[in-house]
């Protein structure tokens, strides 16, 4: 295994900024102990956190662990493993981790991860890692024993996940790779929890301005009223859902989300798709958080501003708590599209900020740039 001198193995994990760093900082502080627990003979380890935008400009995997190779150069390090929340893919397929046990080297995709319990997953599939990379390895076939590398961290019931081709020229000598449905349904989760999609709410002031604007003065319109009294509940669904569905697809037409790729191949198509799935689902959660918000503060300044006698004689019918829901639903649909036309007034670059992670905007910034040369 690889040791220091001092008789002490040296970890590093090499985190991209943002969400990568944070998991790795809070990980750090137990990730000694439990690997001497694992390891066992008495082996000791010692774990630093280095934050670094090492996926910078780049997607290939192969790329991306030359890099990593050559920062472990500079270093003393005896294990060096890569957090990165950007999605990458390796034969079409999506990576979960690179391991080079020849360079003491491992590359994790936290998206391929999933949504739920991602700093408890990450811990276990760094330990994994550092376990596999610690322990003997030897390519060729002749006596000595091949380790093994913990399958347990890596894989889950809403992810298939199997040893992936690697290349003779790549610094990786093993790889896990998911595949199939499930696979894309949890690397689609983890890209929209990197996303971290409630920070959509905040990022749209003026557009929460001109939402919250309009329902106010929506509430008090004799003509709504006339018009939430005689609405049925169907008829209320397809209104939130046109409204939400145009204030997402105004969102991500006004500022430019959409993901285009110059490249034709397949495997360009279906990380380009991924790339658009991700955004639809981040912002539609972002907007359905703000639908919700709406639809609550109508509802509270309903039952303060509406006089049941007032109500009644507009609408020939009695104010009880069906017509204070009925309206205040309804207002939520004209106000989110109120808060649509209001969000043009965002700039482009506000929007992806509370859309995207820091990696994410980094990595779309660089496609423009290229495409703009």
């Amino acid at each position: 295994m690889p040791v220091s001198s001092q008789g002490v193995t040296v970890v590093a994990l090499l985190a991209d900024p943002d969400t990568p760093t944070e998991i790795a900082q809070r990980m750090v502080r137990i990730l000694p102990d439990r690997l001497a627990d694992k390891s066992g003979q008495g082996r000791r380890f010692d774990v630093e956190v280095v934050s670094e935008p090492f996926t910078a400009g780049a997607e290939a995997p192969s790329t991306l662990m030359r890099r990593i190779m050559d920062r472990a150069s500079a270093e003393n390090w005896d294990i060096v493993v890569a957090l990165t929340d950007l999605p990458l893919h390796s034969h079409r397929r999506k990576l979960v981790v690179d391991l080079s046990h020849e360079h003491g080297l491992a590359l994790l995709s936290l998206p391929s991860l999933g949504g739920w319990r991602l700093q408890t997953r990450a811990r276990r599939a760094v330990e994994g890692a550092v376990l596999s990379l610690a322990g003997p390895w030897a390519t060729g076939a002749e006596g000595a024993t091949r380790s093994q590398p913990l399958l347990g961290p890596f894989v889950g019931r809403l992810a298939p996940i199997h040893p992936g081709p690697v290349d003779e020229e790549e610094t990786a000598d093993l790889r896990y790779v998911a595949s199939g449905p499930r696979g894309y349904l949890r690397v689609l989760v983890g890209m929209v929890r990197a996303n971290r999609p409630w920070r959509l709410v905040p990022g749209l002031s003026k557009a929460l301005a001109a939402a919250l604007a309009t329902g106010a003065i929506a509430t008090v319109n004799s003509t709504v009223w006339s018009l939430a009294s005689f609405l049925s509940a169907p008829r209320l669904v397809i209104a939130m859902v046109g409204s939400v569905a145009l204030m997402i697809g105004w969102l991500i037409v006004d500022a430019n989300l959409w993901h285009r790729t110059a490249e034709f191949s397949p495997e360009a198509r279906k990380r380009a798709a991924l790339y658009n799935a991700s955004t639809v689902v981040t912002v539609g959660i972002g907007v359905f958080v703000c639908y919700a918000g709406l639809l609550v503060i109508n509802l509270v300044w309903a039952l303060f501003i509406l006089n049941d006698r007032v109500f009644a004689s507009m609408t020939r019918t009695p104010l009880h708590a069906t017509e204070y829901w009925t309206l205040s639903w309804f207002v939520a649909s004209i106000a989110t599209v109120g808060g649509a036309l209001g969000s043009g007034l965002e700039s482009d670059e506000a929007i992806r900020a509370a859309a995207y992670s820091k990696r994410e905007q980094e990595r779309r910034s660089v496609l423009q740039d290229e495409h703009g040369d």
